[in-house]
């Protein structure tokens, strides 16, 4: 097992991530560029942490323990020369990444892989001032990420298959579940999908076929609640009873075509989309259970607590 873990950048991400690893036993150096930064990543470990005790997933001295192998600096030297996995989280934005890879390589032991965070930024482009291009990988998780088992494992034109393979047994040692793009793409595989879907809620919403409030509800209470056990595929094979996925896409071949004729396919989001947005979420707030939290910070930890619920079924926890 790989002990020794650097992570670049302490946002949301980057604390979770320092959380996560931590939580599997390895020992992990958490920078970032100064000591507010710092402080507020503590916060957010320590606001995580009491989530994970509240639901009584660990206990206060297991959680003593996880924040006894976290360790902060600003010196990115220290987070990184000893480092046998380096997970990169700094800001979304190429000029920015391709600078924090510049800087960690020229500290990092040469054989290290290096995981960027991103969640969409092509990993080719962010490799293309580095000296070892081969060593880069993309490690996308989803939010929070030590809950969520999806890492997105993506590989630039110059990723050698052995840091893939690194990344890969690394992550599965941290309990995630690892999936590989073996093609490079804009979003990935989950935030592609999560987009189209995005793209037909907004599209339903602007035509007036429905609320914000009540897309929301049709995807929750429906194909959401489904989702939450198996991936569309599976649920389509189970629709298709006997003949499975075969004989459900052929028996709907006509009542697809029809729907695939009438959907969204603009290919960019509506200018008045982060309004639209707003208001319609702020009308959906106003309706959920004062239980379940009607601001982000509320909503959040709401989520984290029923994520916690779904993962212990999963056997994730």
């Amino acid at each position: 097992m790989l002990k020794k873990v650097g992570i670049v950048g302490s946002g949301t991400i980057g604390a979770s991530w320092a959380l996560n690893f931590a939580w599997k036993g390895a020992e992990v150096t958490l920078y970032d560029i100064g000591e507010q930064q710092l402080q507020s990543a503590k916060a957010v470990l320590e606001s995580n942490l009491a989530v994970l005790r509240e639901n009584g997933v660990m206990t206060q001295g297991e959680s003593d323990e996880i924040q006894a192998h976290i360790h902060m600096t600003t010196d990115l030297k220290m987070a990184v020369e000893e480092a046998q996995f380096i997970q990169e989280c700094g800001p979304e934005n190429y000029e920015m990444k391709q600078r924090i890879l510049g800087d960690i390589e020229g500290l990092a032991p040469k054989d290290t892989v290096i995981a960027s965070s991103t969640s969409g930024l092509l990993i080719t482009e962010m490799a293309k001032n580095m000296t070892r291009p081969d060593r880069l990988v993309g490690g996308h998780p989803y939010n929070p990420p030590h809950l969520l088992p999806l890492v997105e494992i993506v590989k630039g034109e110059a990723t050698d298959d052995w840091a893939v393979t690194g990344a890969y047994e690394f992550y599965k040692e941290m309990g995630k579940e690892p999936v590989v793009v073996k093609k490079e793409v804009s979003g990935f595989i989950a935030n592609r999908i999560q987009v189209a879907v995005f793209r037909e809620m907004i599209d339903l919403i602007e035509k007036g076929v429905c609320t914000m409030e009540d897309a929301d509800k049709a995807m929750l209470y429906g194909p959401g609640l489904r989702w939450g056990l198996m991936g569309p595929m599976a649920v389509l094979h189970l629709g298709g009873g006997p003949g499975g996925i075969y004989d459900n896409m052929e028996k709907q071949r006509e009542s697809y075509d029809l729907r695939l004729a009438d959907m969204a396919d603009w290919k960019r989001f509506p200018v008045n989309l982060a309004e639209l947005a707003a208001d319609g979420m702020a009308k959906e707030v106003e309706h959920r259970p004062a239980e379940q939290g009607r601001t982000v910070e509320e909503m959040s930890r709401w989520r984290d607590t029923q994520l916690i619920q779904l993962l212990r079924m999963h056997g994730k926890l």
